[in-house]
């Protein structure tokens, strides 16, 4: 990445978590006021980044980590939000890892899975422009055949990328469907197929299980597809991300999380709860609408933006 491209996006990131920044630098500007670490301040500091939806048990380990070595010393608000942006890259570091096409298998076949209204057609499409720039050959299915927009969604990014799409009747089986595209797309020597899936609650089984037998049917055309299944998960709904993980990981192998919208919340804490918990890859972060607003996820980049560091 060219050094101004870098810092556009580190900008834009920076900008993005300004909710979630802001709250965090004035809660711990708020607490450090008398520059003594002690009980008070852990427990204050503890339950900003409850607050923040970092969750009970990882801000509880970040503030027990935060307290060796410094307790009963005079600390200014500067060396807090330091100290805690150092704690939370070593933390994400070991999950993240861009998302690598594997050229050995093609195409390269993504299912993209989540809830209602996380944004994954447009992720797709993000997906597909990013790729299509590296030169690989991309098709898109648009797997969501429930709702006609994300149908005419994913032909307009079609159009701006150059990836052909494949689709069907609207309310038609998306596991034949994808079947299909995955057919097409081995016949057309595609690099990459990337499979929308519509939008499910989690905690309504039959489209669930629905999701499962799209899972079922790729694998009767290629037993190793799909080779990567990505959730994405919606920053505004803080702990509620963690249900959506949990079910999505019974009912099919997620191999990697993009996080969206974290521009729109002040919990974007929400993500180093996540990784903390699961151990799950994330893949690419999403702080904007615009194509260039999804990116891959640099570990030291996101802490010190969250915590509101150049």
């Amino acid at each position: 990445m060219a050094e101004n491209e870098k810092s556009g996006w580190l900008s834009r990131m920076r900008s993005g978590l300004n909710r979630s920044s802001t709250k965090l630098a004035e809660g711990i500007g708020g607490i450090f006021t008398k520059h003594k670490l002690d009980d008070e301040t852990l427990a204050q500091l503890e339950e900003l980044l409850i607050t923040a939806d970092m969750g009970p048990t990882t801000s509880a380990k970040l503030v027990a980590e935060f307290s060796k070595n410094r307790f009963g010393k005079d600390i200014s608000d500067s060396e807090v939000k330091t100290a805690l942006a150092e704690q939370i890259t070593t933390l994400l570091q070991p999950y993240a890892h861009p998302l690598i096409i594997d050229a050995t298998k093609k195409p390269f076949v993504v299912l993209v899975a989540g809830v209602n209204g996380v944004g994954k057609t447009t992720t797709l499409g993000k997906l597909a422009q990013f790729y299509t720039g590296q030169g690989l050959k991309v098709m898109m299915a648009a797997g969501d055949t429930f709702r006609a927009a994300a149908i005419s969604q994913l032909k307009i990014w079609g159009e701006r990328t150059g990836a052909e799409v494949i689709s069907g009747e609207q309310n038609g089986d998306a596991a034949s469907l994808a079947f299909q595209a995955l057919e097409k797309a081995r016949a057309k020597n595609i690099d990459l197929l990337l499979i929308d899936t519509a939008g499910r609650l989690h905690n309504k089984s039959d489209l669930m299980q629905e999701l499962a037998k799209i899972v079922r049917v790729l694998k009767k055309c290629d037993p190793e597809a799909p080779h990567a299944t990505l959730l994405v998960l919606d920053a505004t709904t803080g702990q509620n991300a963690h249900a959506q993980v949990e079910t999505f990981r019974d009912l099919t192998q997620i191999t990697g999380l993009i996080v969206t919208k974290l521009d729109g919340s002040a919990k974007g804490g929400v993500l180093v709860a996540l990784a903390d918990r699961f151990k799950l890859p994330i893949h690419a972060i999403g702080v904007g609408e615009g194509v260039e607003d999804l990116r891959a996820f640099k570990a030291e980049d996101f802490a010190r933006s969250l915590m509101g560091l150049g």
